[in-house]
């Protein structure tokens, strides 16, 4: 392993990040992630689990044909026909990497695969083996192995390395371990494999405890030299990583962690509100670094401090990572240059169409709010942006309610494969009536899991942004509306999760993977 201190930065948004229930993403939406990834200076980008659908096939492979800096990985089981799918959807990379899995534990083992110790010793190397045919660049991971015996970990990960991984990943499959356990673990590896120098160890942790970014950082400084995580900590369960905390960790305390990445830390910001628009799942206020409290100040001791010295209560800058103050230069009268000059200021590039569209909805909402601030357009831009290619698209709503009628009514109109279509419904609530409306018009087999509203600025004239989770036969998936109008905010935010759940209709249900 080399023993320079730079950390190479391992995303896993687009696999291990759309386990996430209700996160699955289009191609369309993994090319943007991949671009925002590869900007963002990003060393490697999982794509996918490319033998998990046909959807996932032609994702990885879309983004294997759009990404030329950055090395496009895509996961496979230790089967054969996991690692030949997988190449063959990384065939158009310029940089590629096949990342191959088999649990080692002896709970996995026996449980799970029903296979003996040598049996699994020997599938690690004609996996890795394998997948050599299409790549000198191979990571090998042994899934659980914070649980597994250290003799037998220690055995899989040379003969790992024997057979050609380059790559070979310690996960915290189910979040288990803590950063001094780790960190030994770590430390054995590097005293006890003898080719452990040919090879990189990488960490991939699970936040079931809370403490997978301590358990990365731990590792790095034990010696690992790649940190597997997610944008805003995406991930099955409780989560993976978060890909901005380790980084601004490793850049804010140098002083105790002398090591560098090549990520641009100033567009963490918008990348995770890129991610977060994309999957559906609002960043909590107070999640570190992206959060929108993570820089906000409210106690008089705390404004106090920061009026006289910023250092007092910010170890790091909120421009550090690309997050701006709000302005109130665009109004009702800005014109469709300005707005056009602000959605590159605020990191969009936009086509025409989606300019018009987007300047439509701006001006609308100057008409409705006295000031307008860039967390406004930022919420309205990404709210039409990713409607473009939506089967079922929202075009109007009239609600009915008070205290004065006996029930609530909604009357809407949906475009719908491109025909308009109208409905009335009733409901035990204005938000109830609209949802009962679209259903009349779409489906009703889906069940309304979560449902909540935020605030996207401060004010009784704020946009609202409205987050729905819906649950069909299994399958769930997460949307997001805002507008002005909290009503029209929550239908455009059941409609787009009604579109995701048209497309995961489509696609055939993953097979089971892990890390």
């Amino acid at each position: 392993m080399s023993t320079n201190n730079r950390v190479l930065i391992f995303d896993t948004t687009m696999r291990d990040g759309e386990q996430s229930p209700g996160a699955s993403m289009n191609r369309d939406e993994k090319i943007r992630i991949a671009k925002a990834l590869e900007e963002m200076g990003v060393d490697i980008i999982e794509a996918g689990f490319p033998i998990a659908s046909q959807g996932d096939f032609e994702a990885v492979q879309a983004v294997a044909r759009e990404i030329t800096e950055s090395v496009v990985c895509g996961l496979a089981r230790a089967a054969r026909a996991d690692i030949d799918r997988a190449g063959e959807a990384l065939k158009p990379a310029k940089r590629k990497r096949i990342h191959t899995f088999l649990a080692v534990s002896p709970l996995h083992m026996r449980v799970k695969l029903q296979m003996e110790p040598d049996a699994v010793y020997q599938m690690v190397i004609d996996s890795v083996t394998r997948a050599r045919n299409y790549t000198d660049d191979v990571e090998w991971s042994g899934e659980d192995a914070t649980r597994s015996d250290h003799d037998f970990l220690c055995r899989c990960v040379e003969a790992a390395i024997n057979a050609g991984a380059r790559t070979v990943n310690i996960p915290d499959t189910v979040g288990y371990t803590v950063p001094d356990e780790y960190h030994a673990l770590i430390k054995m590896l590097k005293n006890r494999v003898p080719n452990i120098d040919k090879a990189v160890i990488s960490v991939h942790c699970h936040n079931d405890l809370g403490l997978a970014v301590a358990n990365s950082l731990a590792a790095v400084q034990a010696g690992a030299r790649q940190v597997e995580c997610t944008i805003n900590g995406l991930g099955e369960r409780a989560g993976n990583c978060a890909m901005e905390e380790v980084v601004m960790s490793l850049r804010t305390r140098k002083d105790h962690m002398p090591y560098t990445t090549g990520i641009k830390t100033e567009l963490i910001t918008g990348t995770s509100r890129l991610v977060s628009t994309i999957t559906g799942f609002p960043v909590q206020p107070n999640k570190a670094i992206v959060g929108a409290n993570a820089f906000a100040h409210e106690s008089g001791i705390h404004q106090d401090g920061m009026l006289k010295d910023k250092n007092t209560y910010e170890i790091m800058t909120p421009e550090s990572v690309g997050l701006r103050k709000s302005s109130l230069v665009m109004g009702k009268l800005s014109g469709r240059a300005a707005f056009r000059a602000k959605l590159v200021e605020l990191g969009y590039e936009l086509g025409d169409n989606a300019v018009n569209d987007a300047f439509k909805r701006f001006k609308d909402l100057a008409d409705k709010k006295r000031e307008v601030f860039d967390e406004d357009i930022i919420a309205l831009v990404d709210d039409t942006v990713m409607r473009e290619n939506d089967r079922i698209k929202f075009v109007s709503l009239e609600v009915i309610c008070g205290t004065k009628v006996a029930r609530q009514s909604a009357e809407l109109e949906l475009e719908i494969d491109g025909v308009i279509k109208s409905t009335k419904a009733v409901g035990d609530g204005p938000v109830d009536a609209t949802f009962n409306a679209i259903k009349q018009l779409t489906t009703d087999t889906q069940h309304l899991q979560i449902y909540q509203v935020h605030a996207v600025t401060g004010g009784t004239d704020a946009q609202a942004e409205v987050t729905v989770r819906l649950e069909e036969n299994g399958k769930t998936v997460m949307g997001q509306g805002a507008d002005a109008d909290t009503l029209v905010a929550s239908a455009r935010a059941y409609i787009n999760a009604l579109n995701k759940l048209l497309v995961k209709r489509e696609k055939s249900a993953p097979a089971a993977m892990s890390a």
